[in-house]
């Protein structure tokens, strides 16, 4: 139903997660005997979380450890770990800065240059490990770096912008062409963001493996104050997930996931953007509060230090336990953001689904009120 804003102007209701809820239905289960489970390409998962490439969340090292535990974690390889051999320090001061200044520091230290050695050390740091490799990198530096990337041995590439559009208009450079790139490569591909019905069909219709589906929604974006742009997530989630449902008739049955990324900061938003449609789930601030991430009670995103024009920022969040508790606990507190997937247990079984596919066609309602 639109409304009109004026005379001149309709718009469309969008709504986020905390304006709606799940609805229990006739049957529930037992916790135990519901399926997490999710696979994209060949690569099969135990949860469906990933964690966002951003550098206050995954390092080598919690890659690994997220896909010990079930997950995949995605390495920025335009972040400190591919600008310098020991980013230790780095991380540290970035962790002790004042507000007041940590913008323009950040962009001071992220205007190395990226080394390609590193990023093929770092990915073969993760694949040493016998986990998923996974490494994003934006479209402007796809074309330079990507054949490093894949000769690193990378399983899933990852294209994540905050937007990301299958017709890219330029007079300044030869944009990507994604639909002849994603056909040469060797490697599944997942796209993003993308917050609308049309825009996420177009991405579909590239080849892409999955389609990131966001737009300034994170707890450390400022793209809605900075670009008066956002998408709020519930219905962005739909819309790309019906752009999913008319593509699989289209293409003969060929199916592109839909994750959930941004805005999903606890358990019940997770549950939530799985209801909606999504596959599965891109966490940024919802893994940065584990004691093992590099941003050491701090979260911050690629666009918090964009050179020209910053769009997010460093924030603080609580250290609330570490990687394995977050995920499965036992939980230490009662707001949500920890044993995130005994959450999702815990609702998947009291509205009676036994797996993921099942559970996106979970009846919802329009809920407008504040957690807690």
């Amino acid at each position: 139903m639109e409304i009109e804003l004026g005379r001149a102007k309709r718009a469309r209701r969008a709504y986020t997660f905390d304006d709606i809820a799940v609805v229990p239905s006739r049957r529930t289960r037992n916790p135990e005997d519901v399926s997490t489970a999710w696979s994209i390409d060949a690569f099969q998962f135990d949860i469906p979380v990933l964690a966002a490439p951003m550098d206050s969340v995954v390092s080598p090292h919690t890659a690994i450890l997220l896909g010990r535990l079930g997950g995949l974690g995605v390495l920025d390889l335009e972040g400190l770990w591919t600008r310098y051999e020991d980013p230790q320090p780095l991380l540290d001061e970035i962790g002790l800065l004042q507000d007041g200044n940590a913008t323009k520091r950040m962009q001071e230290l992220y205007a190395e240059p990226i080394k390609p050695e590193l990023v093929s050390q770092r990915l073969a740091e993760i694949r040493a490990a016998g986990v998923t490799v996974a490494g994003a990198l934006t479209p402007q530096r796809t074309q330079d770096l990507y054949e490093t990337v894949v000769a690193a041995g990378v399983d899933l590439f990852v294209i994540r912008g905050t937007t990301v559009s299958a017709e890219h208009v330029s007079s300044a450079a030869q944009p990507l062409n994604l639909k002849r790139f994603i056909y040469d490569l060797d490697v599944p591909v997942i796209v993003g963001g993308a917050a609308t019905y049309t825009a996420a069909l177009h991405l579909m219709r590239t080849g892409a493996a999955g389609v990131l589906v966001g737009f300034g929604g994170g707890a450390a974006s400022t793209t809605r104050v900075t670009l008066g742009i956002h998408a709020p997530m519930a219905t962005a989630v739909a819309d790309v997930a019906g752009a999913r449902r008319d593509y699989l008739d289209e293409s003969g049955g060929r199916y592109v996931h839909v994750i959930a990324d941004g805005g999903v900061g606890t358990s019940g938003d997770l549950v939530k953007a799985l209801a909606m449609g999504a596959d599965a789930v891109m966490l940024g601030v919802a893994l940065s509060r584990a004691a093992e991430a590099p941003g050491q009670g701090h979260h911050w995103g690629p666009e918090a230090h964009h050179a020209k024009l910053p769009r997010g920022r460093r924030v603080a969040v609580d250290r609330v336990a570490p990687l394995e508790q977050i995920l499965y606990g036992p939980a230490p507190v009662a707001d949500g953001t920890a044993n995130l997937i005994g959450a999702l247990r815990k609702s998947m079984a009291t509205t009676g689904y036994s797996d993921l596919k099942e559970f996106q066609r979970v009846e919802v309602v329009v809920a407008p009120y504040a957690a807690g």
